[in-house]
C-alpha cells in the first residue's frame, strides 16, 4: 500500500491563507506547475532557495507514492524589464550588449541554470518546457480570450481588461487586492501606452522594428506577454485544473494574479488547487543585490571567491543550510550560518555513518516506531524540513549513545532506524553523504596525523609541557584529541 494511504498533508494554500489538507484531483497523481528562470543571467541563490523548497517537495510526494508529474519552465522570451509591460526583453538586452545572438544568451544562462541544481543535488522536473517552444498555443489563448470580450487588440498589441474581468470575477484573488485601490494608487497612462488601464496587461506585444525576438501572429510579428507563457505550459501539460501551483513570493502579484485571471478567462475555471510560495532570500540581514555588494554567486559558495565567506562549502551543506529554514520563512544567508550548518551536516553524516557499526541487543531504550511517525508529522506538516532535521539529529543523538553503550537497539528497529534516516536525509532532503574527507580536508588530517606523532614522542620523552601544548592548541582550533588502547585519534567539532 503506498505511504500517502497513512499520511495526510497539510498545504498552506496562499489563495485561503491558511494550511489545508491536501486532496489531489486523481488519487495517486499529483501535477505541480513552479515558474522557472529567465534565462539571462548567472542563476540567483534566491532562486535557488526557491527551486530547492520545490524540489523536497517533489521528493517527499514521490517517497509516499504519488505519481508526480513536475513541471518547470524556462523563461527564453517575453519577459520584459518592467512589469508594466514596458522596456527591453531582458534576453534581448544581454544578446544586444554582448553582441550575441539571443539564444546563445539562452543557451549560456540554461547551462549554468542545469549545472548549478545538479551540484545542488536536484531531481530533475517531469518536463521543462519553454516559453518560444510553445508560441502556437499562447496564440489560442489569446484567440480564445479575445472571442469572449475579456482582451483587445490595439495597434498590433493584445491586452488583457482587467476592469472587464473583474465585473464578474475578482481581480486580485491570490494577492488580496481590489481592483479600485489598485486604480487609486496607479500613475495615470503617459499616453503613449496603447492601454485602456494601468492594470491591464499584455498577452501579445507588437515588436518594434529592432526588436529581434519576433514571432508572426494574427495581429502582427511581436511575442507573447510574460504571464501568458506559464498559463499556456501549465495546461498543456497538466489540463486546465491542477493541484500545485508553485514559485517564489515575489511572483505572488502580478504574475501569479494575472495567471488566475487569463485562465479563468480563456477555459471558465480555476486553473489551480493549490497556490504555494517560497519566501525570499536575504544575505546578512539585508536585501541580496549586486548594486549594493551585498551578493554571492552559488559558485562563490562552493569555490569561496566572495568577501562575505570565510572559507568554501560543499553543496550539501549550502543545501542542508537552507533547508533548515521553512520554505515560508525569510532565510538569512550569512556566514556564521554555514559554518554552523557545516558542523551540524557532518555530525548527522557521521552518525548516518555509524549506523551500519551498531551491534544490535536484545531490547530497545528508543521508540523508534514513534520517532519515524515525527518525521513524518513534521514533513505532512506543510513540508516542515526544519522540523524534519530536528527529528534527524534526535536520532543522531541515539546512535552515538549507542556507540557509547549507553543506549541499546534491536534488530528490527535497527534496520528501521536506518531505512528511516537514509529515506529522509538523502530521499527527501536530497543531501549528499559527502565526509569530511571528500570535502577537502585530506590536508588537515596530514597535519593533524603529524602533530600527534609529534605529541606521542614529547610523551616518550616526557616532555609532558610540548605534549600539554599540542593537545590543548588543537582543541583551541575545534579539534579534538581522543586517547585511547589503539592509540590517538581525532574528530573535529
Amino acid at each position: 500500500m503506498p505511504l500517502y494511504k497513512d499520511n495526510s498533508i497539510k498545504i498552506y494554500n496562499s489563495l485561503s491563507g491558511e494550511k489545508e489538507v491536501f486532496t489531489p484531483i486523481s488519487e495517486g497523481y499529483v501535477g505541480m506547475y513552479v515558474c522557472g528562470p529567465t534565462v539571462y543571467s548567472n542563476v540567483h541563490l534566491g532562486n535557488v532557495r526557491t527551486f530547492m523548497s520545490f524540489d523536497i517537495i517533489f521528493r517527499y510526494l514521490k517517497h509516499l507514492g504519488y505519481k508526480v508529474r513536475y513541471v518547470r519552465n524556462i523563461t527564453d522570451a517575453g519577459h520584459l524589464e518592467n512589469d508594466a509591460d514596458v522596456g527591453e526583453d531582458r534576453i534581448a538586452k544581454k544578446a544586444r550588449l554582448e553582441e550575441i545572438e539571443p539564444m546563445e544568451v539562452v543557451q549560456r544562462y540554461t547551462v549554468d541554470f542545469h549545472n548549478i541544481l545538479n551540484k545542488f543535488n536536484f531531481l530533475p522536473p517531469s518536463i521543462e518546457p519553454t516559453a518560444t517552444g510553445h508560441i502556437i498555443e499562447q496564440i489560442v489563448i489569446i484567440k480564445n480570450i479575445l472571442e469572449k470580450g475579456l482582451a483587445y487588440e490595439i495597434n498590433g498589441s493584445v491586452y488583457f481588461d482587467v476592469l472587464k474581468y473583474n465585473e464578474t470575477k475578482p481581480y486580485g484573488i491570490l494577492s488580496k487586492r481590489n481592483v479600485e485601490d489598485l486604480l487609486h494608487n496607479s500613475r495615470e497612462l503617459d499616453g503613449q501606452s496603447d492601454k485602456k488601464n494601468p492594470q491591464d496587461f499584455a498577452l501579445w506585444k507588437k515588436a518594434e522594428p529592432q526588436h529581434i525576438m519576433r514571432w508572426p501572429s494574427p495581429w502582427s510579428d511581436g511575442f507573447p506577454g510574460w504571464h501568458l507563457e506559464c498559463t499556456a505550459m501549465s495546461t498543456k501539460y497538466l489540463g486546465e485544473h491542477f493541484d500545485i501551483h508553485g514559485g517564489g513570493m515575489d511572483l505572488k502579484f502580478p504574475h501569479h494574479e494575472c495567471e488566475i485571471a487569463q485562465a479563468e478567462a480563456s477555459n471558465d475555471q480555476a486553473p489551480v488547487n493549490y497556490w504555494m510560495h517560497a519566501n525570499m532570500l536575504i544575505m546578512n540581514g539585508k536585501k541580496m543585490a549586486k548594486s549594493t555588494g551585498n551578493f554571492i554567486l552559488p559558485t562563490e559558495i562552493f569555490s569561496g571567491d566572495n568577501e562575505h565567506i570565510s572559507k568554501a562549502f560543499s553543496p550539501s551543506v549550502a543545501r542542508f543550510f537552507m533547508l533548515q529554514a521553512h520554505y515560508r520563512s525569510i532565510l538569512d544567508f550569512t556566514n556564521n550560518g554555514l559554518l554552523a550548518s557545516e558542523k551540524g551536516f557532518f555530525r548527522l553524516m557521521d552518525a548516518i555513518n555509524a549506523i551500519d557499526d551498531l551491534v544490535p541487543a536484545t531490547t530497545s531504550t528508543f521508540n523508534i516506531e514513534e520517532w519515524q511517525q515525527k518525521c513524518y508529522d513534521a514533513m505532512n506538516d506543510d513540508f516542515n524540513s526544519p522540523i524534519l532535521i530536528a527529528n534527524l539529529f534526535e536520532a543522531a543523538k541515539f546512535i552515538n549513545q549507542i556507540k557509547e553503550g549507553t543506549a541499546t537497539i534491536t534488530q528490527d528497529d535497527l534496520t528501521l532506524l536506518k531505512n528511516t534516516m537514509h529515506n529522509f536525509a538523502f530521499d527527501v532532503l536530497g543531501l549528499v553523504n559527502v565526509t569530511k574527507t571528500e570535502n577537502g580536508t585530506e590536508k588537515l588530517s596530514g597535519a593533524v596525523e603529524l602533530l600527534i606523532q609529534i605529541r606521542q614522542e614529547a610523551r616518550e620523552n616526557k616532555d609532558f609541557s610540548m605534549s600539554d601544548k599540542i593537545r590543548d592548541e588543537l582543541a583551541a582550533a575545534g579539534i579534538q584529541l581522543n586517547d585511547g588502547k589503539e592509540g590517538t585519534t581525532f574528530t573535529t567539532s
